[in-house]
């Protein structure tokens, strides 16, 4: 399927340091420096065994740091500077892991030595990947729809073909042409369109360019054109559902010690059921029973539509909240027993948000292609989520459903990956919590 381009400043920015330049800037501050310095302080030379077998483990680590940062930056709203150190750190631990479990013999100072060094230089890298200014010229083409995100953005508007077309000879565009790629354009326009796509210009359809920059699909009409394929990536949807059993399997004993100790503290908080059962809509629309640890005080809620719609939602400063729950929502801990549904396939670890029954009824009938959410599993954290946070009103949950599509249309490790260094960030500081 299309995966969107790179959010233009972003992707522009990285051209004033090539992928060449960056590799041969962490093999110099990652791996060399620090290992020199090493060896000196240590007095151990640089081709020992013991010091060749940790610098090739090292390599790997600093060469999968550097892609995998180099990935998250072609995603709209990554905070990239916050990401260095917790992606150094997986990487690094992830190896060492591996090492300790192979039983292999490795210098710990070597290698400790180099993920500072490493860390360093991630930072020195992103810093100046994100702040370089290198003059380029985005094109704008005003005809059709363009959309209002691009006029913000300091894309430069063209009325008349000749002046495109002298642009175009003079070699003046050192960014890309946005334009209404489905708009009716006049022959002369769509000539100067192939002649600048001839010359090597990146000529781009407005949404795609809309989407890198926010995250976000807006969907007008439910069409190839708009999600690129109706069916999401195929062969990463079932990779991604033996990683999700997997790490519950794995996880599973810190999550039975962690969710003993908050039941025991929701059984001292306040009188009721450890445990919250609600039914959601899942994935391809189909109704499960969703457990969450209790947040809130029992309470008797009337069998109609609107009170059952009404008891769904969750107000700021919500009064049903218990002082436990108050700690639970903030930290996400309440969501603890949804890796049994992850377990059983009703969910997956990242996916859009599964409603309310109730609620889930009301978007649809509110909201066109509501439902589509529902093609993929959905998850105990989102793209939406992390974004967004938690809504429930008719315009907040219409923007989340554009962030729903964003993570539909391009799902992948990457974006996964990202959503769960973001989830982090989120239990931190507690953001978007009811």
């Amino acid at each position: 399927m299309n995966r969107p381009p790179m959010a233009l400043a972003t992707a522009k920015r990285a051209q004033v340091m090539r992928p060449s330049r960056q590799i041969a800037a962490y093999i110099l501050g990652g791996i060399v420096a620090p290992a020199i310095v090493w060896s000196l302080i240590r007095g151990i030379a640089i081709d020992a065994p013991i010091a060749l077998i940790t610098l090739a483990h090292i390599f790997v680590a600093n060469m999968v740091v550097w892609y995998t940062l180099s990935r998250l930056r072609t995603y709209a709203r990554a905070r990239l500077l916050s990401y260095v150190l917790p992606v150094n750190l997986l990487v690094f631990g992830a190896i060492f892991a591996a090492n300790a479990l192979l039983r292999e013999t490795m210098s710990y100072s070597l290698y400790l030595s180099c993920l500072g060094g490493s860390v360093v230089l991630s930072y020195l890298v992103t810093a100046r990947i994100r702040h370089a200014n290198p003059k380029l010229r985005h094109i704008i083409i005003p005809f059709g729809d363009i959309g209002e995100v691009l006029r913000n953005q300091g894309f430069v508007q063209v009325d008349k073909a000749a002046e495109l077309k002298d642009l175009i000879a003079g070699r003046k565009i050192t960014g890309s042409i946005v334009a209404d790629l489905h708009h009716d354009h006049s022959p002369e326009w769509e000539r100067l369109l192939a002649a600048a796509a001839l010359r090597g210009v990146p000529v781009y359809h407005y949404r795609l360019i809309e989407e890198a920059l926010t995250g976000e699909v807006r969907i007008n009409h439910l069409r190839e054109n708009d999600l690129g394929s109706l069916i999401p990536n195929t062969a990463y949807r079932s990779a991604k559902r033996i990683f999700d059993v997997v790490l519950v399997l794995v996880l599973s004993p810190l999550l039975l010690l962690t969710s003993a100790l908050i039941a025991l503290a929701i059984r001292l908080d306040s009188p009721g059921k450890v445990l919250f059962f609600q039914e959601r809509i899942g994935y391809r629309g189909d109704p499960f029973r969703m457990v969450k640890f209790r947040t809130m005080g029992e309470r008797e809620v009337a069998e109609t539509t609107d009170a059952q719609r009404d008891d769904a939602i969750t107000q700021d400063d919500d009064q049903r909240i218990t002082r436990i729950g108050k700690f639970m929502r903030k930290t996400r801990m309440d969501e603890l027993p949804q890796a049994w549904n992850v377990l059983i396939g009703d969910m997956s670890w990242i996916g859009p948000r599964p409603e309310a029954r109730q609620l889930a009824e009301w978007y649809e009938g509110e909201i066109p292609f509501y439902t589509y959410r529902h093609i993929v599993r959905p998850g105990i954290t989102g793209w939406a989520q992390v974004n967004q946070g938690h809504v429930a009103d008719i315009d907040s949950i219409q923007q989340k459903l554009r962030f729903d599509f964003f993570y539909v249309k391009n799902l992948s490790l990457w974006l996964d990956i990202l959503i769960g260094l973001k989830t982090f960030r989120v239990i931190i500081g507690g953001i978007g919590a009811k």
